[in-house]
């Protein structure tokens, strides 16, 4: 009986070391021995992240005690450091640093690790991985870009990568903004993939700042930037006014001036105008037109300024500049005008000055039956034909029934008759003088004329002075033109204009006149024309002055029934002088 016990035991032995597993006490057969079902990675993955956990997953309950670093380990060039955990029936490697890129480990789970029945794992399980290249965050664009000047004072700072990040390691350790050796304070963002430090207080102005990212920031899978990311930028300079014209608490200031103001900066030309500068007498706002070029802010009073008036400019600081910094506060200075007229420019005319109209070489014709030269003369260095529709007490010169011009004076022109020698020599002297006289009000020999409203003199009230057209040419088309001397019978106005002088518009009421005020004299106005002048096209109005033009003068147009008036002289030195029904008055 016993021999058949024997038996039987000796069976059943030989089926549990075919099915089952020994245990840690005596090699007993117990049951199913473990096995690792899958592992993280696979075996022979490759581009493994660098932030890897390695895992081994087992088929049942394992002994945590026995899941150890002796028994779950990752060997790479050499073992590497880690944290070994064990929850639901998975062994989990931990590295202590990430992986090397490019690099091969393998990883073991020893035969120490056994299931809670104290069944061991019956072989070693070995697995190989591989990492690969890591694509790692780059800074790919910054706000202000590196080396930026100018920047605002409330800038916000930025940086963009390459890929998304993660938001947890950017902190104050790792996006620092510093001013020197100071650290500058403030709150960090991060959206997309772009992280932004919002300065607490305004940053200083013109002072250089450094931005640090360093590589303890990383991106979603745990990646770091290969170095630290650094640059730099300088903020903008506060604009300030350096100079002005006039300057604080000047007298003596012309009734004509432009005043203007001189920037330490480009400003936006934008931020120049009649709300940023004004200029007040008391508290009554002086009309004027406003400009900005370079760094010069200029104001060009509607009308002139009063004698022995104190005036008061003002810039804000709603003028900005280029990059939108504003003057820190508003910049305020004064000046008083003259408080006697200025003394009298005297303007020598010569011979010229009997000649009511010359037509340099080329003539002068009348188209009109009602042209009248009072207390003066005609006259050209042209032949006496050239002179057409006028006649003087002496002789006519080509008139015909429609075309008659009266010469209260003489007519003066080269041969052949009536023209001969000697009225041949006094138009010669005239020209000569005439062109000395037209040198004498050029801007060369009379400079620092001012453009009180961009070469459009309708509509303004000017003081005597000398006015200079910037773009060339004058026009008086949005009005009459009005001359206040203010008192000063001696008062002058001098006119310059290197190209053409245009009065009035088209259209039956298009005339436009010069008004003379406060005892202001025509024969103390002068008109300096480079090319040519043209008056009153359309017929009418009063032109008041001594026109030198070098390219002919023009009063109205054929077939116009109004008359035209000029208080003055049109004098061409080159080319003709056109009259329709025109009444010269020379003063």
């Amino acid at each position: 009986m016993k021999a058949k016990i024997l038996l039987f035991t000796f069976a059943i032995l030989c089926i549990a070391l075919i099915t089952g597993c020994e245990n840690d006490d005596f090699k007993e057969v117990v049951g199913v021995c473990p096995i690792v079902a899958s592992t993280t990675p696979l075996s022979n993955a490759l581009n493994v992240p660098l932030g890897q956990v390695i895992t081994a997953t087992f088929n049942e309950e394992m002994d945590p005690s026995s899941i150890t670093s002796t028994s779950f380990m990752v060997v790479g060039a050499a073992p590497i450091a880690g944290t070994v955990t064990y929850t639901d029936n998975t062994a989990s490697f931990t590295p202590a640093v990430p992986l090397a890129e490019n690099t091969t480990y393998t990883a073991r789970i020893s035969t120490k690790a056994k299931d809670v029945m104290g069944n061991f794992l019956q072989a070693e399980y070995v697995w190989v991985f591989s990492t690969g290249t890591v694509l790692r965050p780059v800074v790919i664009t910054t706000d202000p870009i590196n080396n930026a000047i100018a920047v605002k004072f409330d800038k916000t700072i930025s940086a963009t990568f390459n890929m998304a990040m993660n938001p947890s390691t950017f902190s104050g350790t790792t996006f620092k903004v510093n001013q020197g050796v100071n650290v500058v304070a403030g709150a960090i963002s991060y959206t997309g993939s772009t992280v932004s430090f919002v300065p607490t207080n305004p940053l200083l102005a013109n002072k250089i700042y450094t931005v640090t990212i360093t590589n303890g920031v990383k991106n979603s899978l745990g990646t770091a930037m290969v170095a630290d990311y650094i640059w730099n930028f300088t903020t903008d300079i506060v604009p300030t006014v350096t100079a002005t014209d006039p300057v604080n608490n000047a007298i003596n200031v012309a009734l004509n001036q432009t005043v203007t103001a001189n920037f330490s900066t480009i400003m936006d030309a934008t931020t120049i105008n009649g709300t940023t500068f004004t200029l007040k007498q008391g508290a009554t706002t002086i009309p004027g037109t406003v400009s900005y070029s370079g760094t010069t802010a200029s104001f060009n009073p509607t009308n002139s300024l009063v004698l022995g008036t104190v005036y008061t400019a003002t810039i804000t600081s709603g003028a900005k500049n280029v990059a939108g910094t504003a003057l820190a506060s508003d910049y305020v200075w004064n000046f008083t005008t003259i408080s006697t007229p200025p003394a009298a420019i005297v303007i020598d005319l010569g011979t010229a000055s009997v000649f009511g109209a010359f037509g340099g070489n080329a003539g002068i014709t009348n188209q009109g039956l009602n042209t009248v030269i009072n207390n003066g003369s005609i006259g050209t260095t042209a032949a006496s034909t050239l002179i057409t529709g006028f006649h003087d007490s002496v002789a006519i010169y080509t008139e015909t029934p429609l075309n008659v011009g009266n010469v209260k004076g003489s007519i003066f022109s080269a041969p052949p008759a009536p023209g001969n020698a000697t009225s041949f020599a006094t138009a010669q002297k005239a020209l000569l003088d005439a062109n000395a006289a037209y040198l004498s009000i050029s801007p060369a020999s009379k400079p620092g004329g001012s453009d009180p409203n961009a070469g459009e003199l309708g509509g303004l009230t000017l003081a005597p002075g000398v006015y200079k057209s910037a773009s060339g040419t004058f026009k008086i088309s949005n009005g009459d033109l009005t001359l206040d001397a203010q008192g000063d019978p001696n008062a002058t106005w001098i006119f310059q204009t290197a190209s053409s002088l245009t009065v009035g518009i088209a259209g039956p009421t298009g005339a436009k006149s010069i008004i003379m005020k406060n005892g202001a004299l025509a024969q103390n106005v002068f008109w300096y024309v480079g090319s040519d002048a043209t008056i009153n096209g359309a017929g009418g109005g009063t032109m008041v002055g001594t026109i030198i033009a070098n390219s002919g003068v023009t009063f109205s147009t054929a077939g116009n029934a109004s008359q035209t008036v000029l208080n003055g002289r049109a004098i061409s030195l080159v080319s003709s002088v056109t009259m329709v029904n025109t009444t010269i008055n020379v003063p």
